[in-house]
């Protein structure tokens, strides 16, 4: 069963060999390792994407990491994607080689390029808030949605309380003819949204509704 694993630890030699060492004797098979955000003190943190036998529990990996100095488990949940992390330019290279769907291609890419759960492109067709594009899951539009769209920077959205527990992140853009849209990602109970992947995500929207043929 595929889990992602969100870790702070030292950004110092060594130290990335002695975490994947603890989970891999803790009966982890790692299958990707990828850095999120590096923080002042000399922290970074890591998105360490990773496959669990039956009979292992999550926690045994909680237990090694917390075993390492300096080492601290900020979320572990199960990975419903599966065990492929897209990188952003193989992302980009997705959306921007159909431009007539730059969008709905970018809609498609960001749960895995972001291990967010659903995304959903929204604009606004006669005074009314419409889905240009959404991932399967994507829940059904609420009344905040509106306001959304007068967003002038990518951000990490309030709580929506009929999405319990799911913390949002959005991004607003303008296409070739300079109509507003934004996109919103939903992930069920967390992580929450670091500053480096908000910035990536308004990258991403940008280009692609740069792209976007309208």
């Amino acid at each position: 069963m595929a889990f992602l694993l969100r870790v702070e630890l030292p950004d110092v030699p060594g130290s990335l060999g002695a975490l994947a060492t603890a989970l891999g004797s803790a009966g982890a098979d790692i299958e990707a390792i990828e850095i999120v955000e590096r923080r002042t003190g000399g922290l970074v943190v890591d998105d360490v994407l990773l496959e669990l036998p039956p009979q292992v529990m999550p926690d045994a990996l909680i237990t090694a990491c917390h075993e390492l100095e300096g080492v601290t488990v900020e979320w572990i949940s199960r990975y419903a994607a599966g065990a492929n992390l897209s990188m952003d330019l193989e992302a980009v290279e997705r959306f921007t080689e159909d431009p007539a769907r730059a969008i709905a291609r970018l809609v498609e890419v960001v749960p895995e390029t972001f291990r967010t759960d659903w995304a959903v492109a929204l604009d606004r067709v006669d005074g009314v808030t419409h889905v240009m594009a959404e991932s399967p899951t994507a829940p059904k539009l609420v009344p905040e949605a509106d306001d959304w769209l007068g967003l002038r920077r990518a951000k990490v959205l309030r709580a929506v309380p009929a999405w319990e527990s799911t913390v949002l992140a959005a991004a607003p853009a303008r296409d070739r003819k300079g109509h507003q849209l934004v996109v919103v990602v939903g992930r069920h109970g967390g992580p929450e949204f670091l500053d480096s992947e908000v910035a990536r995500l308004g990258h991403m929207a940008s280009l692609a509704a740069s792209v976007q043929v309208v």
